[in-house]
């Protein structure tokens, strides 16, 4: 994986960087700590990159290219067990538990703030695996075989068919049914993504609705062709007054999806806007 630009270098910059690479190329855990310095300033970004420095060291003595199933009861022994990691099931919704700094600190957080802690270990060690885009809860792929799923919330409890089911059912209702797709890998983009979106809705439920723009913007630098992205950057824009700023998002998200539907509804809503600026 490629390095990120010094710790020095602003951390938004840093995003952009994370922007133009290839998601094989995204250094995951690295990425995190730069968008949970833009999260919080004053937290210490060095002690963070010392602690991965240290886990990844103490995953590389874990690497055995035949471990197979065993992976994932090592990496629970050395993430829970040695370092202590666990779901914060006290205070899920404190927005300290979307940041990575934080949760490197506390030993406690999101599932997928903890599963990029796992990702980093794993990576260390030698075994490929990435994340699952579950619903309403993030899961840890081990690619084993067979291939190994991993609720890292719950300490690395490896969860077989009927675990699943039930996830499932606690999350959807009871008619929910595990169906094709629910274990679908994303990578590094995606879950970094999926951890800054936590940190946006925490502001949006808080109020902080500029805080929350602000958050979409740094969203847009990791993923800077994502359409659905720049339709909310520019509807929050648009319910904050800020026309030219909705105007621009909004021009960005129809160069990226011209047609269609929301397209429609995209180009009404920029006619609004312009007549207002008449």
């Amino acid at each position: 994986m490629a390095a990120l630009p010094s710790g020095a270098t602003d951390p938004r910059a840093a995003l952009e960087a994370v922007g133009a690479l290839p998601d094989t190329e995204i250094d995951l855990a690295a990425a995190a700590v730069q968008l949970a310095r833009i999260d919080a300033p004053a937290a210490d970004w060095r002690g963070a990159t010392e602690t991965l420095s240290a886990i990844a060291r103490d995953a590389v003595l874990l690497a055995d290219p035949g471990a197979g199933p065993g992976r994932g009861e090592a990496l629970a022994g050395l993430l829970g067990g040695h370092w202590g990691f666990a779901g914060d099931r006290d205070a899920y919704d404190h927005p300290d538990n979307a940041n990575l700094i934080r949760v490197l600190e506390r030993k406690r957080g999101l599932p997928v703030a903890l599963g990029i802690v796992w990702l980093h270990a794993a990576a260390a060690a030698g075994w490929p695996a990435h994340g699952i885009d579950f619903p309403a809860h993030f899961l840890l792929g081990l690619e084993a075989s067979p291939p190994v799923v991993l609720d890292v919330f719950d300490g690395g409890t490896r969860l077989e068919a009927p675990a699943l089911r039930a996830l499932l059912k606690r999350i959807e209702g009871p008619a929910a049914e595990l169906r094709p797709g629910l274990l679908r890998p994303i990578g590094p983009r995606a879950v970094l993504l999926r951890l800054a979106n936590n940190i946006k809705l925490r502001r949006q439920a808080a109020g902080d609705l500029p805080g929350a723009l602000a958050c979409a913007g740094d969203m847009l630098r990791i993923a800077p062709d994502h359409a659905a992205l720049w339709r909310e950057a520019g509807l929050m824009h648009q319910g904050m007054d800020q026309v030219a700023a909705a105007l621009r998002c909004f021009e960005r998200f129809l160069a990226l999806v011209p047609e269609g539907e929301t397209a429609g509804r995209v180009r009404a809503a920029m006619q609004a806007l312009r007549a207002r600026l008449n």
